[in-house]
Parts: C-alpha cells; sequence; structure tokens
C-alpha cells in the first residue's frame, strides 16, 4: 500500500499504527496479526514488529542484534523493486553497484573493494533459506522483491545461525506464505521515464487462491520490468545502451493439515538480461562507455523449496530443503588496459547448481530457558566456461592461424564446495528483564578446482602488456603454441572450527533494552581458476599461481540500546561495535602478466557507531533518522603481502567514514474514505576509496586506477492517495538529478569503471489491492 508512513519500519522496523496490516505484539508477548485500515486515521504512535533473525518469532525490541527490517507496504511506497534503495534505508551499509546484476554489500566497512573479484562477498544474502551470494567477478541475480513478507537486514557476523559468507551480515529476502482462509490479489504498476533515458515499466501481480478452506492454499507471484537506458555506448553505436529486461514469477502451495503440521513448497524462476552494463568512462562523456561488444552480466534462476514444519509440546522443528539451479554470461571487454590497442575480451559461461538441507528444532517461547538446535549441509558445484577472444583479422595478423573460431585461449573449470555444521543456541532469563544468549556452530568446508585447458597459447598477451607498461612498441608476431587438452585437478582447501556468539541484555525499563555481545564469522576458502599455473616464459622467476586463499575470520564486540519513550512515538537504537578482521581475503596479480588470483594479508581494525531514530511528534507526521560513522583501516601486513596485494598499513578499507539519511512523512485525510501521503527522504554516503593504493603485483607502484568514490546526497520525493482499494502516487527519484559517482571498479583492464546514481526519474504508481 503505497500511502503507509513506511520509512518508519524502513528505518527501525517499526510501523505506526496507521499501517495497512503488521505483525503486532500482544500483551502476553505473543505475536498477532492485526489489521488496521489506515483509511480514517493518521499514525500516532510506532507499534512494534516481529523478528525471525534468532530463527524464532522475536519482537525486535529484544532481539541482541542490529537490524533492519522493509515491510512490503515500505518497498511500495520507496519504489524499491531489487537491492537498489535498501542500503540507503540501512544505517552502516552501502551497495557497490557496477551494473544490473553485479553487486556487493558492504557492511561496517568489512571491504578491501567494492568488486571482491574471486571472492565471495562479507555480506551473505538468503532468498528465503538459500544463500544466493556468490564470488565478486560473476553475476549475482538482482531478485524481485514483490510481495515479500518483509526484508531483514542483519549487520555484525552471522556466523552462528548463517554460516560461512555472512562475515560483516546477512541479508535475508522473506517471501510471502499463502493465506488459506480468504482469496487474494494485488496488482502493482510503475511508469517513469529518467531524464537522461527513456521509459521505465515495471509490472507486478499477485494472485492467493485458498483451495481448501483453513488447509490448503496457492499464492502465485508474477513481475515484468523493462527499463530502457540511460548511458550510450559509442563503441557499439547504441543510445541507452543499459537498458534492462526483467521477469519471472513463483508459485507456494501451503497445507496445513493439522494445527501443528504445516508443508510449504515453493518454485520460482527469475531471468534478468540487461542489455549492456552502466559503467561510464568520464573522459568520454558522464553516461558514455566505449566497447567493441555490449557488456553482458546475465542471470537466470531456478528454485525449488520443500519447508516442513511439525509443531510438537514445547518445540516447533523446521526442515528446509532447496534445489537451485543457476546460469550467468559474465560477457566484458578487456581491452582497457591496451587503450583499445587490440581486441581483448572475455566470455564466461557460468552455471551453478546448489542444494541445501537444513533442519532445526526450536523451543516454545516464554519460559526461563529459550533453546534451538539444527545441521546444516550444503553442497554447491560451479563450472565455468573460460573465452579469450579477439578478432579473427587480428589474431591472423599476430600469427594466429586456422583457428576454429575468434578464441584465441578456452579453457574449462569446475569448483565443487561443500559445508556441513551443527549449531545451537541458548537463552537463559535470570530474571524477566535479564538474559544471557549463548550460540554455537561448529561447520566443515571444502573446496576444490578443476581444470581443463586447450586451444592455443602464446606470450603475445604479456608482451604486449609490458609493452603498454614500458611505453614501448607493440611486438609484432610471435611464439604461438599448441596447447593439448589436459585436465588438471587442485588441492582441496579444507577448513574447519567454530563460530560463536555470546550476549547479555538487560531492561532497565520495561521500553529500554540494553545488550553486550561478542561474535564471529568467516568466510570459507577459495580455489583459483588458474592454480599452478606457470609463470610465462619472459618471466620464469616469477610466482605459480597459488591454489587459493584459506579462511579469513573476524570478530565483532558491539554495545547496543533500543528503546521507546513518549508513549510509543519515540523509538531508538543505537549500537557500537569495535571490529578485529584476520586472514583477510583479497585478490591479487601475478607480476609477470597481471593474472588475478585469491590469497590471505594480515589484518584490519573496523570500529564504528550507528544509530536510528524514528519519532512521531505530532499526529500524521513521522520523521526518521538514519547514521552511521566507521573508521576501518588495515592494521597488519608484511612486507610480502604488501607487494602482492597493493596494500599499505593504515590503507583505509571500502567503506564511507559517515553516511545516513533522513525521511519525513506526512498523513493527512482529505476527504471521507481516503488517506494521503507526503514524504521526502534525503540520503547521504561519505566518499571511501575503490581500492588499496598501490598495483598488486607491482611492488610500491602507485594503482592507476585508484580513486575515491564521491561523497553523495540525493532526494526522493513520493505523493500517495490512497482510496478503497485503489492507490495513486507520484514520484521524483533523485529530484535534483545528481550525478555523482557511486561506484569506481578498480581494475584496468575495463575502459569504462565509473558508476553513477540513476538519473532522475519522474514517475507514477498504481495499485490494486483485491
Amino acid at each position: 500500500m503505497l500511502f503507509a508512513s513506511a520509512c518508519a519500519a524502513a528505518m527501525s522496523g517499526l510501523v505506526p499504527a496507521a499501517a495497512h496490516a503488521a505483525t503486532l505484539i500482544q500483551e502476553d508477548g505473543q505475536p498477532a496479526t492485526a489489521p488496521v485500515t489506515g483509511r480514517e486515521r493518521q499514525a500516532t504512535t510506532l507499534q512494534e514488529v516481529v523478528v525471525t533473525a534468532t530463527r524464532r518469532s522475536e519482537k525486535l525490541q529484544d532481539v541482541p542484534l542490529s537490524i533492519t527490517t522493509l515491510s512490503q507496504e515500505d518497498l511500495n511506497e520507496r519504489g524499491i523493486v531489487n537491492y537498489d534503495g535498501l542500503a540507503t534505508a540501512t544505517p552502516g551499509v552501502v551497495l557497490n553497484r557496477a551494473s544490473a546484476n553485479f553487486n556487493n554489500f558492504t557492511a561496517r566497512g568489512i571491504a578491501t573493494n567494492g568488486y571482491g573479484a574471486n571472492l565471495q562477498s562479507t555480506v551473505a544474502i538468503y532468498l528465503d533459506e538459500l544463500p544466493i551470494s556468490s564470488n565478486g567477478n560473476s553475476t549475482i541475480l538482482d531478485p524481485s522483491l514483490y510481495d515479500v513478507e518483509r526484508i531483514e537486514f542483519l549487520r555484525g557476523p552471522q556466523g552462528t545461525l548463517f554460516g560461512s559468507g555472512s562475515l560483516a551480515g546477512a541479508l535475508r529476502i522473506l517471501t510471502h506464505d499463502p493465506d488459506p482462509t480468504r482469496f487474494d490479489a494485488s496488482v502493482l504498476v510503475d511508469i517513469g521515464t529518467m531524464s537522461e533515458g527513456g521509459l521505465r515499466q515495471r509490472y507486478n501481480a499477485m494472485v492467493n487462491i485458498p483451495l481448501i478452506d483453513d488447509q490448503l492454499a496457492l499464492r502465485i507471484v508474477g513481475f515484468s520490468r523493462n527499463e530502457e537506458g540511460w548511458v550510450d555506448n559509442v563503441g557499439t553505436g547504441i543510445e541507452n545502451s543499459n537498458t534492462l529486461i526483467q521477469y519471472g514469477g513463483r508459485a507456494i502451495l501451503q497445507w496445513e493439515p493439522t494445527d501443528r503440521f504445516s508443508a510449504r513448497l515453493l518454485v520460482s524462476r527469475e531471468i534478468s538480461n540487461p542489455h549492456d552494463s552502466s559503467l561510464t568512462n568520464p573522459n568520454r562523456g558522464e553516461f558514455v562507455r566505449l566497447t567493441d561488444r555490449p557488456d553482458l552480466f546475465q542471470s537466470d534462476m531456478t528454485n525449488y523449496n520443500a519447508t516442513l514444519e511439525y509443531q510438537f509440546d514445547g518445540a516447533r522443528l523446521t526442515s528446509s530443503t532447496t534445489l537451485s539451479d543457476y546460469t550467468g554470461l559474465f560477457y566484458v571487454d578487456l581491452a582497457g588496459t591496451y587503450a583499445q590497442a587490440f581486441p581483448f575480451a572475455l566470455d564466461a559461461d557460468a552455471w551453478d547448481k546448489t542444494f541445501v538441507q537444513e533442519a532445526r528444532l526450536v523451543s516454545d517461547p516464554g519460559g526461563r530457558v529459550d533453546w534451538s538446535i539444527g545441521g546444516f549441509y550444503t553442497r554447491k558445484r560451479r563450472d565455468v566456461d573460460y573465452g579469450y577472444r579477439s578478432s579473427e583479422q587480428f589474431l591472423a595478423d599476430q600469427g594466429f592461424t586456422g583457428l576454429p573460431d575468434e578464441y584465441y585461449l578456452r579453457f574449462n573449470s569446475h569448483f565443487v564446495s561443500h559445508e556441513i555444521a551443527a549449531f545451537g543456541q541458548l537463552t537463559y532469563r535470570f530474571t524477566p528483564d535479564l538474559w544471557v544468549t549463548g550460540g554455537l556452530r561448529y561447520g566443515k568446508t571444502d573446496a576444490q578446482g578443476f581444470t581443463e585447458q586447450g586451444g592455443y597459447n602464446s606470450d603475445y598477451l604479456t608482451r604486449a602488456y609490458w609493452a603498454t607498461i614500458l611505453s614501448v612498441p607493440s611486438p609484432g608476431p610471435l611464439n604461438v603454441t599448441v596447447v593439448a587438452p589436459v585436465a588438471s585437478e587442485g588441492v582441496k582447501a579444507k577448513e574447519d572450527g567454530p563460530s560463536y556468539r555470546l550476549s547479555l541484555s538487560w531492561r532497565p525499563d520495561p521500553a529500554i533494552t540494553t545488550y553486550a555481545a561478542v561474535s564471529t564469522g568467516f568466510r570459507p576458502p577459495i580455489v583459483n581458476a588458474r592454480a599452478g599455473a606457470p609463470p610465462p616464459p619472459l618471466f620464469p622467476t616469477d610466482i605459480v599461481i597459488p591454489y587459493g586463499a584459506t579462511s579469513d575470520n573476524l570478530v565483532n564486540y558491539e554495545v547496543g540500546v533500543k528503546g521507546r519513550w513518549f508513549d510509543g512515538r519515540l523509538y531508538a537504537d543505537a549500537a557500537l561495535y569495535w571490529i578485529d578482521w584476520s586472514d583477510i581475503q583479497v585478490q591479487a596479480n601475478r607480476v609477470s602478466d597481471s593474472v588475478q588470483f585469491a590469497t590471505n594479508i594480515g589484518g584490519a581494525t573496523s570500529k564504528g557507531l550507528e544509530v536510528s531514530v524514528i519519532a512521531i511528534p505530532v499526529d500524521g507526521w513521522t520523521v526518521a533518522l538514519t547514521g552511521a560513522v566507521n573508521e576501518a583501516k588495515v592494521d597488519d601486513l608484511t612486507a610480502q603481502e604488501a607487494a602482492i596485494s597493493g596494500a599499505v598499513l593504515d590503507a583505509r578499507l571500502a567503506g564511507p567514514k559517515v553516511s545516513g539519511s533522513l525521511r519525513v512523512n506526512y498523513e493527512w485525510q482529505p476527504w471521507s474514505g481516503v488517506m494521503a501521503n507526503a514524504s521526502v527522504a534525503v540520503s547521504h554516503v561519505g566518499g571511501y576509496p575503490n581500492a588499496f593504493p598501490n598495483t598488486p603485483g607491482r611492488p610500491l607502484v602507485p594503482l592507476p586506477t585508484y580513486d575515491d568514490v564521491e561523497a553523495y546526497t540525493f532526494v526522493n520525493a513520493n505523493l500517495a492517495f490512497a482510496f478503497d482499494q485503489v492507490t495513486v502516487a507520484a514520484y521524483i527519484e533523485n529530484v535534483f538529478d545528481d550525478h555523482s559517482v557511486t561506484y569506481i571498479h578498480p581494475e584496468a583492464f575495463i575502459d569504462a569503471r565509473y558508476g553513477r546514481l540513476r538519473p532522475r526519474t519522474i514517475g507514477v504508481r498504481v495499485g490494486y489491492e483485491y
């Protein structure tokens, strides 16, 4: 519902009392669904919501974690259909968005750059029970966020309940359950136009069908997006080249034959096809790029999930089984290093098959002791076909003849990884206002790579690379070597060990909760695609590409407070943290030919403060404020680690020192049966470096692509009128048409490395609820 005072929920997980429907808390502490029409009255108080961040339903205020929640109403009102907008609603979080399907979240400054080539993101992304985050140089589906139950963004390591990869936090996208009690349907249409581009079209629909009253229901969701781009590619001659076509849907069947047992079956499919990257080259123009062909970061994901739940006397058992098939394209022009001196590009096709099984038993709330235990298993296989190409004419000119196609080098890599873990959490209440929570997870992970190599190879690119670096004439035809097909099996990387969390919570007043916590997180080991590759002939003493990187680890120390004041008109939460990050996984480069690989370096420290405040100073008015201050720097580094990674002591990590947002919302009733809503939101992100300052693999040589993401501020505005079943809203995104740089790619291989704020977009949203 577009008119809802969504800023409250967006900032703190609270909603005004006038919201359409929310999960509220009864006086006995149990959740209750309380529909509140909101058509006839303004927001007067803030209601608490329930989250499941600890795998049980709890009041947000009682959870000793830093959490931001967003309901579907919040997403609609803000126009959020995917990852865009989630970061600005969450203190201490930024989104590094190179292009559609090319995203990495950074929380609390825990990132060495916004790209993370070869590395798993430091923030885990979960679609229901499926982890969908992946390594930085592959596409990551940007899923539709229509008809979700809620979004939960957990900040800080979540290694005990969400396992590897949740080093700095976890983003949970929770889809909506079917309702067997009533027929329901909704439609949301969004039509807009951009100042620098064309038409934006977004269509969403949902239908909920009860099949057997109070027992069986089917919920079907579909969406389609056709968004014309705003970047011109002068190499391909295509204007507005970064057009996005995305579509898909899901169906959920839920059966509840008794009040103790339920079965939920889900099938979803999403296809996302951006026609080109959104990255630009400022030397060519503000929204201009140059490639020989469109860069393609395209995704196709199909998920199958079965969730079974049984309510025993005193505990609830949940079993979740997920299968996922994923296809991604990573086609990129890599001639930037050579100033378009010769064609050079990578076409990579990837296929992921993932199986995830989790089972957990969670005690019923209300006693002195709350507990949960569980087990987790996942297996992921990734197959990648790499094809390095040039033009056939250029290859012939350089002595490459007789090739079957434009690819001068092909090899196929296969990666298999496993994780198995047991976990548990226990809460003991000394009194109703003083309790301690401990969580432990012990897991084993392994990863192994296999490479099949074949086709043609030579040292031409190595010589051309150094000719460019040293500003000497480019070489002519060189040795062409036929490489017979060969299969190599990499060493299996293994890690095992515990993650833990311990917190103490105290309520000095029924409306105020304080906590102190220490928690840990880790990422799994990484295997390199070119593991074991010898140095090129011109540089026989250079290193052999290592097999990979071991796990990195993080310890987070945190104190926080959450509270409500003035009869529920003011809510605030704050968290102060200190993070020790060790054995950092980084992207490194070999000196001779700049081949990338993953390795580890010493450590870094991140410390900061996060604050969220929401208030209803006068009936109908809601004011929400978020802010974060962070200082994250490298503090442990050897000379060898510095040479190979480009890092230096005291180098800042890739996160802003200051970020925050302010949102003001006003609701009023212009006439009977209609509510109006107007809001203005201002978001600010401070500047930060895009990488370490030196060139990986070239000791003490400044990185030519080192730059700072600009500090930027943008404004969104919304005006909506909600009738009985229809809501009509007009909006302006990026009101002042700010074109600030929000992302800078750290690698020199591509010509266009700069991402910018989306141009000002003016549009209308129309929603219908049956």
